[in-house]
């Protein structure tokens, strides 16, 4: 079964637990020990040099399905998320190319490089986390744990809200068919 929970959770919440861990840090430090990490968004980008901002997964019934996010590397170097784990599926790191006239979607050979002080989006149509075979559907609500496997060896983990989402006819089954490029709006 996957780590999945139906709870709801709060801006808040995080917060509070960025402030208690961002105290309880300076507190082990002696006079020469580095400020402690402004709780808020930046915070993990002190330790890998990404951050992940607004994760979430398009719920499904059964199927694969895709998980999408805006990554933000706050450093001065360029860092390539080269694989993603989860207790939920197996994932890939996916994309959506033309080929023959139509939209496809293929493994992003080389992984997502995010430039220094730039994002990179990964959204429906475009590059996507793919939950390859959900041990168990994912319903709007549920909470789902990820992994980035980061160029710089330093893991980023988070936690994506799924939704539903229609979008724009994309389907994440084997098969797909998509409209071409010029139809999205």
């Amino acid at each position: 079964m996957p780590t999945m929970t139906r709870r709801a959770r709060t801006g808040a919440g995080l917060t509070l637990s960025a402030v208690l861990a961002a105290t309880a840090l300076a507190g082990c430090g002696g006079k020469d020990a580095a400020a402690p990490v402004a709780a808020g968004p930046t915070s993990a980008a002190a330790v890998t040099g990404l951050v992940i901002r607004d994760p979430w997964v398009k719920a499904a019934d059964k199927g694969m399905t895709a998980a999408f996010a805006i990554l933000v590397n706050d450093s001065d170097a360029d860092i390539t998320v080269r694989g993603a784990t989860s207790t939920a599926s197996p994932i890939e790191l996916h994309t959506m190319a033309m080929k023959d006239g139509k939209m496809v979607m293929q493994p992003k050979q080389g992984g997502f490089v995010v430039k220094a002080r730039t994002t990179h989006q990964l959204a429906p149509g475009g590059d996507h986390l793919m939950l390859m075979k959900p041990a168990a559907a994912i319903k709007p609500g549920d909470e789902v744990s990820f992994t980035l496997e980061l160029s710089t060896g330093k893991p980023v983990t988070f936690t994506a809200i799924a939704k539903p989402f229609a979008g724009a006819g994309e389907s994440y089954d084997p098969g797909m068919k998509m409209p071409p490029a010029s139809a999205h709006p």
